[in-house]
């Protein structure tokens, strides 16, 4: 069974998740950790009828209804669409945690998480930065990475959640030969013979020394242990370049990048609605919608559902993989 973590309650996730599971695009063994009384807030409002059902665990979840593991804590009159609210927050933040632990407790196999909004949780948990931040903190797990995936296009990435001046600076060989490590992984697992680019990290890959010195001090070694290990990498390859190189020349079918927006920006543009968020690194499956909580939209049943179906497509196919051994 798949656990999904309803996100902020003013956000698009509850009217998402609702359209979804009314629509079948999502799988009706489903059970819900968030506030009930946002779901109903919603089917109400946008009168989209979801029958739910409240359980005290996934095991009494019946499929003919919406299960739900309400967190309550928030009151009906709390839910106000497009409003930034730190109860709201909280109690995001809460299903996240509840939803990890069911999955290290076994009871769930993986995890489907909606969208926070991080003004919002920070309002209470100032160290706030992110859902993999978070997951990593609760599974014990703290050398994460996000893989953004498409049906055109796969990338990783060395640093995330931070400035760029900080990224630059997480460029090292450790950290390199756990990204590729993650990253063979779990694209080897989804794409058997798959291959892989490792951007650079300045303009042309650095154009031997003359714009930084990071490929070959750091990269180029670390793609170097790689291949020695038998993985299908090839690197470090200049940033302007090696999307065409993926998408247009059909060379590459997941590319490493070094920090985020060189990973986020093509993939977004590739594939905004359908792109899926999968972190590596946990000791759980967890994947997620690649998209925020669009507060501007929320309540009016216009935000789109695809990337959600999309992220329990994927949290399906890596289920099966992790059946399969």
């Amino acid at each position: 069974m798949i656990g999904v973590t309803l996100g902020d309650a003013n956000g698009v996730g509850p009217e998402i998740l609702l359209k979804a599971w009314r629509e079948r695009l999502v799988p009706r063994e489903v059970v819900v950790y968030g506030e009930a009384a946002a779901l109903r807030y919603y089917s109400e409002r946008l009168g989209y009828g979801v029958p739910l059902q409240e359980v005290a665990s996934p095991g009494e979840a019946r499929g003919g209804a919406l299960a739900v593991i309400d967190t309550g804590m928030l009151a009906p009159g709390d839910v106000q669409p497009g409003r930034l609210s730190a109860a709201a927050g909280r109690a995001a933040r809460e299903a996240v945690v509840r939803a990890a632990q069911a999955a290290l407790a076994g009871e769930i196999e993986a995890v489907v998480t909606l969208p926070v909004n991080k003004q919002a949780i920070q309002m209470s948990d100032p160290h706030f930065t992110g859902h993999t931040e978070l997951l990593g903190e609760v599974c014990g797990a703290p050398d994460t990475t996000i893989l953004l995936a498409s049906e055109q296009l796969m990338v990783t990435h060395v640093s995330t959640h931070c400035s760029l001046r900080e990224a630059i600076g997480r460029v090292t060989a450790e950290r390199l030969d756990r990204i590729l490590e993650l990253t063979c992984d779990a694209v080897l697992r989804l794409k058997p013979g798959a291959r892989i680019a490792v951007a650079g990290l300045n303009p042309h890959a650095g154009e031997g020394g003359a714009f930084g010195d990071e490929e070959i001090r750091v990269i180029a070694p670390a793609v170097e242990r790689a291949r020695a290990r038998g993985w299908p990498v090839e690197g470090p390859l200049p940033p302007d370049t090696v999307f065409h190189l993926a998408v247009r020349r059909g060379r590459f079918d997941a590319v490493v990048c070094m920090y985020h927006d060189q990973g986020h920006i093509p993939l977004k543009l590739l594939d905004f609605e359908g792109g899926v968020n999968v972190t590596l690194g946990l000791p759980i499956i967890r994947t997620s919608v690649d998209h925020g909580t669009a507060f501007d939209i929320a309540g009016r049943g216009v935000a789109s559902p695809a990337s959600f179906a999309a992220a329990c497509r994927m949290a399906e196919r890596l289920v099966a993989a992790q059946r399969r051994g």
